[in-house]
């Protein structure tokens, strides 16, 4: 469970006097996330989520990600805003922590995405980036190629007693990466964490997008890379071309990739794969002690970048070329 921080009642029933939201009904801590502790929040207003940011947020993003949300849902992108306090703001502190309370998005995450599930996530990542456009601030992405060498030495000697060779196969993924990224690509503002648990559905239907705290500017299509990890891969970790062909489709029918950017998918998705098994790499050999957290296996991202260590074409993930 991702709560890595307990809220004192006393300091709660305080806190809630800030907002216009009524009594306090319940509070439960929230299974999904990793980065920062969630609760669901129930008051006479209804449901929200308190979010406590956990130290590897830094405060000074907060007003990019929580201002993000509103420009998106302004833009028509269906996601929760931030509930604003009396005094108009929406930061506060609690528990010794940054904090915000957000509006209760309704529907329930995908345990295995289908094709159609694909393509729906494919087109509301589209919008989400055509939306972005205008938003004010800009937040450089903190886990963009520079920082990947730094956090895999964060985890050294350890790395091995994950997979034997592990090492020095990230050290020639790294190479390899800074030497053939591309960096000329349209570019904007991105998700950078679409996963199947940050997207709900009602009935089959894609009922908002949540979780834009890894929310940063960067390439488009890196963004992309990412959600192909994410969504087309088995529990088995074999490639579904199915879902990703249909995944392209859903992007391609609301923003058209260009030629550069299809080109570059077999690289990006080589380092959107890295990117992910460094960070959960770190994060199981790094679980603070007594927090109510489930760190996520880095097996699974060593297996997705072998995959796409032998892919040779976008072809290989069900785009037509013709």
């Amino acid at each position: 469970m991702a709560v890595y921080t307990e809220i004192p009642d006393a300091e709660l029933a305080e806190y809630l006097k800030r907002y216009d939201i009524g009594e306090l009904h319940a509070l439960k801590g929230i299974a999904e996330g990793v980065e920062n502790s969630n609760y669901l929040l129930s008051t006479d207003a209804g449901l929200h989520i308190l979010t406590l940011y956990e130290k590897r947020v830094k405060k000074q993003d907060l007003p990019f990600f929580l201002g993000l949300k509103d420009h998106l849902a302004e833009n028509g992108v269906i996601c929760p805003r931030p509930i604003a306090m009396r005094n108009g703001e929406t930061l506060g502190d609690l528990a010794e922590r940054p904090a915000a309370i957000i509006s209760f998005l309704d529907g329930n995450s995908v345990k295995r995405p289908n094709p159609l599930h694909c393509e729906q996530v494919g087109s509301a990542l589209a919008q989400m980036h055509l939306a972005g456009k205008g938003f004010e601030l800009e937040r450089e992405n903190s886990l963009s190629l520079k920082d990947w060498e730094p956090l895999f030495n964060m985890s050294g000697r350890q790395t091995e007693t994950v997979a034997m060779g592990l090492s020095a196969m990230i050290r020639e993924e790294l190479a390899y990466l800074e030497a053939n990224w591309p960096t000329d690509l349209p570019s904007g503002v991105i998700h950078a964490d679409l996963f199947p648990d940050n997207v709900f559905f009602l009935k089959d239907k894609l009922s908002g997008l949540i979780d834009f705290y890894f929310a940063c500017n960067d390439l488009f299509s890196y963004d992309v890379a990412i959600c192909l990890n994410a969504w087309c891969f088995e529990p088995d970790n074999s490639f579904n071309i199915t879902k990703a062909a249909k995944l392209l489709r859903g992007y391609n029918s609301v923003r058209q990739m260009s030629d550069e950017e299809i080109t570059a998918l077999p690289i990006l998705c080589r380092g959107s794969a890295l990117r992910f098994l460094l960070t959960r790499l770190y994060d199981w050999l790094n679980v603070p002690v007594g927090a109510l957290v489930t760190p996520k296996d880095p097996s699974e991202y060593i297996e997705k970048l072998r995959f796409h260590r032998h892919v040779t074409s976008a072809a290989d993930y069900g785009i037509d070329l013709t």
